[in-house]
C-alpha cells in the first residue's frame, strides 16, 4: 500500500520534479557501485567526456557555417569549418588524455571537533612524459574547486575541506576531478568515493562549570567528598622535588603564587567524569558537558576516569588518555 502511495504522488508531481527526482535516483544507484578505495588509476574505464556549453555552441556555430558554405558554394567557408571541426576533434583527444593515466592517493584528514572543517590532502601523480595542467577537484556537488598543475612524471598536492554534520565517524564524502584543457569545449571527468573515514570528537560545552568533585577511593572511607573548583582542595606551598602534575598552574596563572596538591590528598580522591551526573537532561548536551571536562582535566594535568553508558574508563593522564576518552564521547 506506501508503494502504491507513492506511486500515485509521483504522478501528481510536474514533468520537471520527476525528472529531477529520477535523475538523483539514477545517480545515487551508480555512485553506490563505484568501489571505495583511497587510491584509484584514471584510465577508459572510469573517465567520462561531454561537450561543455561552449561545445555545444561551437557545434552550432559549425553547423551553421557548413549550411551557408553549401547554399552559397564558399570554398572558405569549407575551409573554415572544417578547420575548426579539426581543431575541436584534437581538443577532445587531448582533454580526455589530460586526465586519463593521473593516479590519485587520499591522505586520511586528522580528527577534529565538530562544527571544524576536515581538510583532506590528495596526491595527484602523473607518470607520463608530459605536463598535465588545469586539474581540478572538489566534492560532489560542491561550489569550490581546488586546481592543480602536475608536472611530467611528478606530482600536486590537493586540498579538499568539508564539514562533517556531526560527531562520530564519517567516511570521507564522494570526490570529482575533472578538465577541461585546453579550449574548454568538453569536460572530463570522473568520480572517487574514498574509503578513508575522519573520526569527529562532540564539539565542548562553552563556559561549561568546573570539575566535579573527586570520589573517595576504595578503602578510604565515605567521608568527605573532595570540593573542587577546577583542581583538588589541599594545596600547600611549592617545594622542591614536588611532581609537575601537582602544581595548580590555574592558580599560578592567577595570583602568581606557585603551589602544589596535597599528595595525600589526591591519593584519597579520585574524579570521575560521570555521564549520569553530568547535569542536562538531553544527552548531547552532556556528552559536550564531558568533552569540556576532558579538555579541562587534561590542561590541569589531573588524573581523571569516564564513564559512559555502558564503558568505563579507568583514571589516567596524558594525551593518549585524552585522545581515547574523546574518541569514547564520539563514538557514543
Amino acid at each position: 500500500m506506501p508503494s502504491n502511495l507513492t506511486a500515485a504522488a509521483d504522478t501528481t508531481l510536474p514533468w520537471w520534479q520527476l525528472r529531477a527526482r529520477t535523475h538523483r535516483r539514477v545517480r545515487a544507484w551508480w555512485h553506490a557501485r563505484l568501489p571505495q578505495s583511497d587510491v584509484t588509476q584514471l584510465s577508459r574505464r572510469n573517465v567520462y567526456i561531454l561537450p561543455t556549453r561552449a561545445g555545444w555552441m561551437l557545434a552550432a556555430t559549425l553547423a551553421v557555417l557548413l549550411i551557408a558554405s553549401i547554399n552559397y558554394q564558399l570554398n572558405l567557408g569549407y575551409l573554415l569549418t572544417f578547420l575548426l571541426a579539426g581543431c575541436a576533434a584534437v581538443g577532445m583527444v587531448v582533454c580526455h588524455e589530460n586526465l586519463r593515466g593521473l593516479s590519485m592517493h587520499l591522505l586520511a584528514p586528522a580528527s577534529l571537533f565538530a562544527g571544524q572543517l576536515a581538510v583532506a590532502d590528495v596526491k595527484l601523480v602523473n607518470p607520463a612524459r608530459r605536463p598535465r595542467p588545469a586539474i581540478g577537484l572538489a566534492l560532489l556537488d560542491g561550489q569550490h574547486w581546488a586546481w592543480a598543475d602536475v608536472p611530467a612524471q611528478g606530482e600536486a598536492l590537493v586540498q579538499v575541506s568539508f564539514k562533517p554534520p556531526r560527531r562520530g565517524l564519517h567516511t570521507v564524502p564522494t570526490l570529482v576531478a575533472e578538465t577541461r584543457f585546453p579550449l574548454g569545449t568538453f569536460r572530463v571527468w570522473t568520480v572517487w568515493r574514498p574509503a578513508a573515514q575522519v573520526l569527529v570528537y562532540p564539539a565542548p560545552e562553552v563556559n561549561p562549570p568546573p570539575l566535579p568533585a573527586g570520589e573517595p577511593r576504595a578503602g578510604h572511607g565515605q567521608a568527605g567528598m573532595a570540593r573542587t573548583t577546577g583542581e583538588f582542595d589541599g594545596v600547600r606551598a611549592w617545594q622542591r622535588g614536588d611532581p609537575m602534575k601537582l602544581v595548580v598552574w590555574k592558580k599560578f596563572a592567577k595570583t602568581g603564587e606557585l603551589v602544589s596538591r596535597d599528595a595525600q590528598q589526591a591519593q584519597r580522591f579520585e574524579l570521575w567524569l560521570d555521564f549520569a551526573h553530568a547535569g542536562p537532561v538531553d544527552a548531547e548536551a552532556r556528552i559536550a558537558r564531558l568533552t569540556a571536562w576532558v579538555l579541562a582535566a587534561d590542561a590541569l594535568n589531573l588524573d581523571w576516569g569516564l564513564r559512559l553508558p555502558g564503558l568505563e574508563i579507568a583514571p589516567d593522564s596524558g594525551a593518549a588518555h585524552r585522545l581515547r576518552c574523546l574518541e569514547a564521547l564520539a563514538t557514543t
